[in-house]
This record gives structure tokens, sequence and C-alpha cells, in this order.
């Protein structure tokens, strides 16, 4: 392992694109992995503005097919009605219809899977099914989705909370119901990833007629990393045999600079060297070609044992303007807390941070339709509940960090927004922390739609 690092660089996108990727996608084969790559995924970008060519091979195509059917197996073990698994299943992901670019197809990883899944699961058990998954624009898709919403019996459905939970309104709109549970009445389980679901938990519960299974995944552009394993226990289990190699990057202040780029010679560890409760960057090799490649991911290991983790933020999401380290972990923690005590329902949010006063200051922007809400008492109370669940918060309030602002928005604000970055739908979702230039095209957005917040302190 030690010749390994030695030998092999670490690698971000724009490196592994700038030196080797760029080959690939002009057609010549055996670049990073023997063969030609037929597909590439288009990343969704939260990061970053610009989307990111990830190549799929053959070999990682069927990688993505295995956990799958691991995931399958796994779901044994919960108390799932049998029923279920006679059921259709509702995948909300890009479309199959490809955008052919002369030596390759490209498209979101989960068009790309759709289009490759097994012939009998494509027949029998997937919706919305080839006719209207093929149909390239996300807005078309849907429609036809709820309009055949009553001809299907689905049993489970898959997809990132945002959208599927906008799917579920319209669905219960349209067809004039008071649940979904009147449309699929064997609904039983939803497979999540992507963002936390702990934000949408509470609003997801009023659009059903009864309780239901979450499962969580753990799926990027780059591949299919792992599924939540054992009921009751919230960590996701990592496959560590399909062709993905890990190493783990302890996320501190000696292997990362303060905007979160890995720095040369960071130290990296084995699955079985890692411990628990240690926050860690995500570092891939993979069977489609990416090598000692960092995909972005902050996890910590709930469980190193049986190699468990929970996503806790991102390399480049996160807010430290002042030594105030705060995680997207602690952002979902607190909005949580806020939605339950206020009884709201806060869709989506993002965070920016700026300098104020010669000192720093938040700048809150939450999605909430409650017409009722109150931004004061949204920010008293997530400057409170921050303060409890990071020190270091807490300390910086009273010092460097000197004012906490937040601004109420429509949802739709946000939505339309990911709308006007030709990011609907899919794989899409709003980024929790907005930094340099993604922050700039947001605040000059909101400028020009002239878009007035419901209210804002």
């Amino acid at each position: 392992m030690s010749a390994y690092r030695k030998k092999v660089p670490i690698y971000t996108y724009n490196e592994m694109h700038r030196e080797w990727w760029y080959r690939a996608q002009e057609g010549e084969e055996n670049v990073t992995w023997p063969g030609k790559v037929k597909y590439f995924a288009l990343s969704s970008g939260t990061s970053e503005s610009a989307s990111k060519h990830i190549p799929v091979t053959k070999d990682m195509i069927n990688s993505i097919k295995n956990v799958g059917f691991k995931q399958l197996y796994s779901m044994a073990d919960f108390n799932i009605p049998p029923v279920t698994f006679q059921k259709g299943i509702l995948m909300l992901g890009g479309t199959t219809s490809l955008f052919e670019k002369g030596e390759y197809y490209e498209g979101d990883m989960s068009g790309i899977s759709a289009k490759n899944m097994p012939r009998w699961l494509a027949n029998f058990f997937y919706k919305p099914g080839n006719r209207i998954s093929k149909r390239p624009h996300w807005e078309d898709r849907i429609k036809l989705i709820i309009r055949s919403a009553r001809n299907w019996d689905v049993g489970i459905v898959c997809g990132v909370p945002a959208w599927v939970q906008i799917v579920f309104e319209e669905i219960i709109k349209y067809h004039k119901v008071k649940n979904i549970h009147e449309i699929w009445p064997n609904l039983h389980v939803y497979i999540h990833g992507g963002v936390s679901f702990e934000p949408y938990r509470e609003s997801f519960k009023k659009l059903l007629g009864k309780p239901i299974t979450y499962i969580e995944t753990y799926m990027a552009s780059e591949g299919s990393f792992g599924f939540q394993a054992r009921p009751g226990v919230p960590g996701i289990k990592l496959v560590l045999n399909n062709g993905i190699f890990y190493e783990f990057v302890p996320f501190n202040k000696t292997n990362f600079d303060e905007d979160g780029n890995i720095k040369p010679g960071a130290t990296t560890l084995l699955i079985d060297e890692v411990a628990e409760s240690v926050d860690y960057a995500v570092m891939i090799s993979t069977c489609a070609g990416v090598w000692r490649y960092i995909i972005g991911d902050v996890v910590r290991f709930s469980d190193a044992g049986e190699g468990e983790i929970i996503i806790v933020g991102r390399t480049k999401q996160f807010l430290s303007l002042c030594g105030e380290h705060m995680s997207i972990d602690n952002m979902n923690k607190a909005v949580e807390m806020v939605s339950k005590k206020l009884g709201i329902t806060i869709r989506e949010f993002t965070v920016a941070g700026f300098k104020y006063d010669n000192l720093f200051a938040h700048r809150w922007y939450i999605g909430c339709d409650d017409a009722s809400v109150s931004a004061s008492e949204v920010r008293e109370l997530l400057d409170t509940t921050l303060c409890e669940l990071n020190d270091d918060y807490s300390v910086e309030r009273t010092s460097a960090l000197k004012e906490v602002f937040v601004e109420i928005l429509p949802n739709n604000v946000f939505y339309d927004y990911l709308r006007s970055k030709g990011k609907e739908g899919a794989m899409n979702k709003f980024p929790r922390v907005l930094k340099g230039q993604p922050l700039e095209e947001w605040e000059q957005w909101l400028s020009k739609g002239q878009i007035k917040s419901s209210s804002s302190v």
C-alpha cells in the first residue's frame, strides 16, 4: 500500500480530467481503465457551478447493479410486507435518452443506470417505464408520471427527497386524494440519498396515509458505495468488495486548507485503520478509471467494525470564517429542531458567510411556505441550537461571529433557481453552503428576479 501511495498522486476532478479523462472523451481507449468509455455521468455539481464528466465503464455499471441487488437482499431483514417486492419500483431519476457526444453518451448516472438495468426488471417492475423515462425534459416526465400514477401499483419509491416530495404533492393534488396511499396502497419503502432526509421527514409524513420504511443509500456519479443494511441503525454500510477501493483522509487542518482543498502529502487511512467519531474525506480508486480521487464527501464512522458511516458534509460545503467549524450535519440538525419546535415545514435552506462590521456574519436563506413563520423566531432558535450543537460556534458567537441573519423565501425560489441553471429534477439538489462564484450567482439571481422574502431579520 505504501508503494501505491507513493506512485499514484492524489487527484481532484480538474486534475484527473485535465491529465487523463479528456482523452477518453475524445475516443481514446485504455486511458485510465481497459477498453473504451461509452458513458460519462454528468455530476450535479453542488460544490462548483459547472457540471463534471465522470467516466462510467462496463465494469462500473456491473458494480452498480451488484450493489442494487445486495441492497435488495438486505431488505429481507427489515419489517417490510412481502407483497412490496411484487409491486412496481418508481425511480425518479434522469432521462434514459442520453445525449450523444460523438465518441460517447452523457447523462445523469441515474439515467445511465436505468438504461442498463436488467431486462426483467425494466419490463416488469421499473416505473415510470421506458416510454416516459426516455423523455428528455424533466417537466414532461413528471407530468406523465403524475397522470399515470393511478395505473401503477407502486411498492418502492427511489429518489432525492425534494423532488420526490414535489411529485407526491402533485399526484395528490391532480387525483384529488388525501394522501399518496390512496393512490399506492402497497407503498411501503422509500429509498433516499443525495442529501440528509431529516429536514424533509416531518413534511413527508403529511403526505402519507400510513408509516413506511425509510432506507438511506449512498450513490454518486462516481459509483454506488453502500446502503443502510440494518433496521434501526442509521449508518450506511459500505460495500467493500465491488470494484471500489477506499482511502479515508482525516478532515483537519493538517490535510486540508481553509477552502477545503486537500494538501500535498495528506495522510490517508484504510478501512481497518479508521476510528469512530472522526471526520474523514472519502478518497476512491475504482473500476471506472478513477485513481486516488477526492469525491468531496465528508463522513464519520458510526460503527467502524461494520464499516458503517454517516455523511456529515462536503469538503467545500462548510462554514468556518473565524473558527466556527459549522458542518452540514450541524445545519441539518438545527433546521430539524427549528421545524419541530415551531411546527413549520422547512424543505430547503442554504447558508452563506461574509464580512460584517469588521468581523463576520452568517446569512441563512430558509425555504418555508408557512404563512405564520417568523424570521426572528427562526433566527433565535437556529442560533441557540447551533450553540448547543457546536462548541466552536458557541465560542465564536461571543467574539468574531458577530451576527446571524435569516431570510425566509418561498420553497419554489430554490427550485426555480435550479431550473435556471439547467439542474432541475433527478439527482440535482440545492447546495447547503454557498461560497465564491456560486454565492454571487445566487444573490444576483435573487436581485434580478426582485423576489420578495416572506420575512427577514
